[in-house]
């Protein structure tokens, strides 16, 4: 993602999901997903190197652990899949399932490079976790590759990360930046679309507060 207009964060404000103190703080426009991320207190380098270890079959969601290597990124800012090999099928199943969400409409992400496609969170939906997108609405984007930033909250965040379905932002650990947020890696095949579609309505469900099954989406 990357940031087109500063922003004051909110300030005290803790999830259910995890427990974090959120300190008010004004912040610049960021390239690259560095728009519109609520401060709070930062995941550790040690711990996001734990939890990557630990093979998180057991998270939220029991992701299986991805086959293969890790995908190839840039690992900073912009950060970029370099290795992606779109499918055309995959990458149009992906887009329809994706804006089947209900109140999230398709516009030109504010967040990201030219050519992404934004997860925007229509008006009428009142949102639980506002703070985690800060200002905006858009939850997530699609870059013209497939791949995707999300908003996700952290012990799902580092779930993904460790079963190599995708990596947290390089600036995860930048006071300042929201901890959840993470690339899911280009779909390559029709089966790993569930997987993807699972992680977005997990962070749909967060941050709007509502309980939609990703089965229901196919």
């Amino acid at each position: 993602m990357d940031g087109r207009q500063g922003l004051t964060a909110v300030v005290g404000k803790s999830t259910r999901r995890l427990r974090l103190t959120i300190r008010g703080a004004a912040i610049p426009a960021l390239l690259v997903l560095g728009a519109a991320c609520s401060p709070s207190q930062a995941v550790s380098e040690t711990q996001v190197e734990a939890e990557s270890r630990s093979g998180l079959s057991s998270g939220p969601l029991g992701l299986a652990e991805r086959p293969g290597p890790r995908r190839e990124t840039t690992g900073d800012v912009p950060h970029i899949q370099i290795d992606a090999v779109p499918n055309e099928t995959v990458d149009d199943e992906l887009r329809r399932r994706v804006f089947m969400l209900p109140g999230v409409e398709e516009r030109e992400s504010a967040r990201s490079l030219p050519g992404a496609a934004g997860l925007w969170l229509d008006e009428s939906l009142e949102l639980e976790r506002q703070e985690v997108l800060g200002g905006g609405r858009e939850m997530a984007h699609i870059h013209p590759d497939g791949s995707l930033h999300v908003f996700l909250p952290v012990d799902l965040a580092l779930e993904v990360e460790s079963a190599k379905w995708g990596e947290l932002h390089p600036w995860v650990t930048r006071e300042g930046f929201w901890e959840g947020v993470t690339m899911v890696y280009t779909p390559e095949t029709v089966e790993e679309v569930d997987v993807v579609m699972a992680v977005l309505v997990a962070s749909y469900n967060f941050i709007v507060g509502a309980d939609i099954d990703a089965a229901d989406f196919s």
